[in-house]
């Protein structure tokens, strides 16, 4: 099979949906070489090598005016070239389909990841869920199958936007592949010393943003100041909730405690971009702390559980799905219970491997294998 994706994202993208579209192609080009994909790309960056990947090339602009105008061309301007690249099957991997593919004698696939903006459309501008609801709503209608992320987005689909059951495949994600591979001790040291990382820290990995829920484990720290000094550290940025963060330790004598690697020069570096360093840092921590208060999937939460890193996290959404019976649950709001865990963590060695033991059998249930094996069955399907 020709089987082509908007690399947007994989190119662009050093999180979230950038994330699910490197591992998606590096996953199927191991498990599916005997087909070549096709990235329509607005440009080609070093966030994605695909040069050891020797089935999946790159589509750019052919002219000099879409080149310029990249996203009039990812709207309708790629078409044309999808046409001439002769595709069995286009797969949108953000939510969205280019206007004009229903014409072209191909079957289309999208994936969709969520629909936060419609559970909580205060933290987005009214442009953003108008836009997000338009891309969604064509691009379920058009397309020929429809992949969720989780059963909680496949559930909204169905409640939101009425999209048929039938239409619905669950495909859970796994993660890079890097993450499953155990870091040498040597390894670790490197990448400790690079970051100037403390002997023991619990690890918050996303976007610093009102929904990630930062300032939750803020405060359960605050409230443990006095009996528990392993300080957070993140990988992630943003704005307003960075700042409130860190006004929040500072008052409370805790700014050194909250350690932000994205200010650091070393995340300038490409093995910090392209998270190469990211498992050595995963291995390293004490556990992973994930209080978002509502996710499509919850990434972070099976790259630590392949990492051996016991999870805590919020209760709600997806969460759970991906989690299992392998993490300690909270309330997104309960900061009492999240120091609980906390401090459990800290001081409960045999839980703690109790909790690792747990996670490594969980995310089998995300292999690599299996979600190559879920996807291609659904581009089968339809052929």
């Amino acid at each position: 099979m020709n089987i082509g994706y908007d690399g947007k994202r994989a190119f662009q993208n050093k999180t979230g949906l950038g994330n699910y579209s490197r591992s998606l192609l590096t996953i199927l080009n191991r498990y599916f070489s005997q087909h070549q994909y096709l990235l329509f790309a607005p440009k080609q960056t070093h966030l994605f090598d695909i040069h050891h990947l020797t089935n999946i090339r790159t589509i750019l602009p052919d002219n000099l005016w879409f080149r310029k105008l990249p996203a009039l061309w990812r709207r309708m301007g790629m078409v044309k070239q999808i046409s001439q690249a002769r595709l069995d099957i286009y797969h949108g991997l953000s939510n969205e389909l280019p206007s004009g593919i229903k014409k072209l004698k191909i079957q289309t696939v999208v994936t969709i990841h969520d629909l936060i903006f419609e559970r909580f459309p205060q933290t987005y501008h009214l442009d953003e869920r108008y836009t997000h609801r338009w891309k969604i709503k064509r691009a379920c209608k058009i397309a020929d199958a429809v992949i969720a992320i989780s059963e909680q987005t496949k559930n909204d689909l169905i409640e939101y936007y009425g999209v048929p059951t039938q239409k619905i495949t669950v495909c859970y994600q796994s993660c890079n592949p890097i993450f499953e591979q155990s870091i040498t001790a040597t390894e670790k040291t490197a990448v400790k010393k690079k970051y100037n990382l403390p002997d023991r820290y619990f690890l918050f990995v996303s976007s610093i943003a009102p929904r990630k829920n930062l300032i939750a484990i803020c405060k359960a720290m605050i409230s443990l100041k006095d009996d528990i000094h392993i300080p957070l550290v993140v990988i992630g940025d943003g704005k307003n909730e960075k700042e409130e963060a860190k006004r929040l330790m500072k008052e409370n004598g805790m700014a050194q405690q909250l350690i932000l690697l994205n200010a650091l020069a070393a995340a300038k570096a490409d093995s910090f971009t392209n998270a190469t360093d990211f498992p050595a840092i995963y291995q390293q921590a004490t556990a992973l702390v994930y209080p978002s208060i509502f996710e499509g999937f919850g990434l972070p939460i099976l790259e630590a559980m392949w990492s051996g890193l016991p999870v805590i996290c919020s209760n709600t959404s997806s969460m759970p799905e991906v989690a299992g019976d392998a993490a300690l649950y909270f309330s997104p709001n309960d900061t009492a219970t999240l120091a609980q865990h906390l401090r459990l963590i800290a001081s409960d060695d045999q839980l703690v491997q109790t909790l690792k033991d747990k996670g490594l059998e969980q995310a089998k249930q995300f292999s690599t294998e299996t979600y190559a094996n879920h996807i291609m069955q659904v581009y089968k399907s339809l052929l």
